[in-house]
């Protein structure tokens, strides 16, 4: 019997996996899974949603007109240039099925955002992956992969799951360095969280190319990841393709006057930055001390990496935060399976999660050294 059946490209994506929300068992439980923020949506978000309950049988203004000049008006950007779209996800897949075709490739770096295999692949493309240094995306190392099949480099800064980023003057490098026809997309969905004054998220690269585009959400630091809502800022003839394939109301009312909302309370934005700043570092620098290995992270989370040990694996560390009501994100499908992610969370979750690895590490290995003694 025959069936309908999909391209080779499709059956050859490993569907995504959101990060963990539960711990079976756990009287409490802290995701810390998901790099939410801690604080929550801004009181005027939430405000402006219940204020728009009555509106929900009509249909969005399509094009999102209202956001796109709430963003250009907060970042002083033409809002003609903006797209909105169901989360920054939902970008990468319009990129991607506008510009990349069978027989064309789309470039990431080693330990990149799995969306961007997924979406080239999604579109017929061949996904290529370039080689990190030290979890670090390379730019040498992604020129390198670039050729004529080459339709889309795609560069999260700062990367998901490693939390490290690419300085400012080597992704212009990288802009500067690509032929004309390849479309640089560069992922800032944690813009907000960096402090470094060598970082930039993308706007004057956009600006000074014809060829670069970049994309953010609202799901991170804004906390409206419920409602997905995203942007992307690029040239002129970028967004005129985008907007012939997007679906039509891709961003609902209800996301819309959020994620406005949202823009208008700096002093909730300028909180979870404070927050972020004085926890990412305590919980390097605690983690770091129990004698893990703790990538450097200008985002709102961290890489660990446990020991391949018996008793010591990610693996084991998973199963006894877990069962204290602490859910981490296993990264093995980032080629990282020596690692967990752990978000910035609040006070009492951030302490809980370095109690925890402390017994967890001091437990194991009074077991090792039991078992060193049986076996001499």
């Amino acid at each position: 019997m025959t069936k309908p059946t999909p391209r080779s490209t499709v059956l050859a994506i490993d569907a995504y996996v959101p990060g963990r929300s539960a711990a079976p068992g756990a009287a409490r439980v802290f995701k810390l899974s998901a790099n939410e923020t801690p604080l929550g949506p801004s009181p005027r978000a939430v405000e402006a949603l219940r204020n728009m309950a009555g509106e929900i049988a009509l249909y969005p203004e399509g094009s999102s007109r209202a956001l796109r000049e709430a963003i250009g008006a907060r970042y002083a950007l033409n809002p003609d240039r903006i797209i909105a779209g169901a989360g920054s996800d939902n970008l990468l897949e319009l990129l991607a099925l506008a510009y990349i075709g069978p027989g064309d490739e789309g470039v990431y770096s080693q330990h990149g955002f799995l969306e961007y295999k997924i979406v080239t692949l999604a579109a017929g493309g061949t996904p290529v992956v370039a080689p990190e240094t030290n979890y670090t995306a390379d730019v040498d190392a992604l020129l390198a992969c670039v050729s004529e099949r080459t339709k889309i480099v795609f560069l999260a800064n700062p990367n998901n799951p490693t939390g490290t980023f690419v300085p400012a003057n080597e992704v212009s490098r990288l802009a500067r360095s690509l032929p004309a026809h390849v479309l640089l997309v560069l992922d800032s969905a944690y813009a907000e969280y960096v402090l470094r004054e060598d970082y930039e998220a993308g706007v004057a690269l956009v600006d000074a190319h014809e060829n670069v585009v970049m994309t953010r959400t609202f799901s991170k630091i804004y906390g409206l990841a419920a409602l997905r809502v995203g942007w992307a800022y690029g040239p002129a003839h970028v967004i005129d393709a985008l907007n012939r394939i997007r679906s039509p109301f891709n961003v609902s009312s209800a996301g819309s006057a959020a994620a406005i909302a949202a823009l208008s309370d700096r002093a909730h934005l300028d909180a979870a930055i404070a927050h972020n700043d004085r926890w990412l570092p305590w919980l390097s620098r605690e983690i770091s001390a129990l004698g893990l290995d703790v990538l450097p992270s200008v985002a709102n989370f961290v890489a660990i990496r446990f020991p391949d040990a018996p008793g010591l694996t990610a693996l084991d560390a998973d199963r006894f935060l877990m069962s204290r009501g602490l859910v981490l994100r296993a990264i093995g499908a980032y080629g990282m399976g020596e690692f967990l992610r752990l978000t910035v969370g609040a006070q009492e979750a951030n302490e809980r999660v370095v109690e925890a690895l402390a017994e967890f590490m001091q437990s194991a290995r009074v077991r090792q050294d039991a078992q060193a003694g049986v076996h001499g």
